[in-house]
C-alpha cells in the first residue's frame, strides 16, 4: 500500500495508552475514543450505532479494541463492522462458537477483516508480572492466553508441557520448546528485541491487500478451547 491505514483505539486504559504511540511511531494516524462502556440507558441497538457513529467520525479503517473482556467485545465489533472499519480485538475472546461465526460472517459480508493479536515466536511456558491484578482476571485468563495464542501460531501441534502465570512475582516471560523432555529452544521475551505489535500492524495490512492472516476470532476461541483444557486439567 501507498499509504498505511488509519488506526482508531478504543478503551482508556493501560494498554490503550501505551498503544497509541506505538502506532503512530510507525507513522500511522492514530484516534482514541475513551468512551465505550454501554450506558445503562442504552439499549444494545442504541449502543452500537453510537459507537459505529464514533467510529466513523473518527476516519479510521482499523478499529483497534483495548477493553476488559465481556460481552461489550463482540457489540464493540459488530459497531466496527458496521463502520466498515476493519477490527483488532485483543485477547481473551470470551465470545461463543456461535457469536464467533455471526461475527466472522458478517465481517466477510462485509470484506471486512478481524484480527486477533498473536505471536510468530516459538512455544513457551512462563508469564509472571511484578505488578497486581487489576482487570479482576485471573493470572492464568489473562496471561496464559497470551502464551497459548504464541503456541497456537507457532507449533499448533505441540502440547502443552507447561504454562505457569501470576501476578506480584518477579517479572518473567518465557517461551520454549522442548523435545523428550529436553528444551531445544527458549526465547526471554523480556530481553529479545522482537517488535510484536508492530509486526502484527503489517500482517493486518498486508491481508488488506489479500494476504493471509491467521490471527481471527476462530484463532481466538482454539486459544480460549486450550485455555479451558488447561484449566480443567489444573482446577487449582
Amino acid at each position: 500500500m501507498a499509504e498505511g491505514p488509519a488506526y482508531v483505539v478504543l478503551g482508556r486504559g493501560r494498554w490503550a495508552q501505551k498503544l497509541q504511540p506505538i502506532i503512530a511511531g510507525e507513522g500511522r494516524t492514530v484516534a482514541m475514543i475513551t468512551k465505550t462502556r454501554q450506558r445503562q440507558s442504552e439499549t444494545e441497538s442504541s449502543y452500537v450505532s453510537r459507537l459505529a457513529e464514533a467510529m466513523k467520525t473518527s476516519r479510521g479503517q482499523i478499529a483497534w479494541l483495548c477493553v476488559s473482556p465481556g460481552p461489550d467485545v463482540s457489540l464493540m465489533i459488530q459497531a466496527a463492522l458496521e463502520a466498515g472499519l476493519h477490527v483488532i480485538a485483543e485477547k481473551p475472546w470470551y465470545g461463543s462458537a456461535e457469536d464467533t461465526e455471526r461475527l466472522q460472517a458478517l465481517a466477510r459480508t462485509r470484506r471486512r477483516l478481524i484480527g486477533v493479536p498473536g505471536s510468530e515466536l516459538r512455544f513457551g511456558g512462563h508469564f509472571f508480572l511484578s505488578r497486581a491484578d487489576h482487570l479482576g482476571l485471573p493470572a492464568i485468563e489473562n496471561l496464559g492466553c497470551h502464551l497459548l495464542s504464541i503456541r497456537e501460531f507457532a507449533v499448533p501441534g505441540s502440547e502443552v508441557a507447561q504454562v505457569l502465570c501470576a501476578y506480584e512475582s518477579p517479572d518473567e516471560r518465557v517461551v520454549w520448546l522442548e523435545r523428550k523432555g529436553k528444551r531445544i529452544a527458549t526465547i526471554d521475551l523480556l530481553q529479545g528485541s522482537e517488535r510484536i505489535i508492530q509486526g502484527f500492524m503489517k500482517k493486518v495490512e498486508a491481508a488488506l491487500d489479500g494476504a493471509a492472516f491467521p490471527f481471527d476470532l476462530d484463532f481466538a476461541l482454539r486459544v480460549e478451547n486450550q485455555l479451558n483444557s488447561l484449566k480443567a486439567r489444573s482446577p487449582g
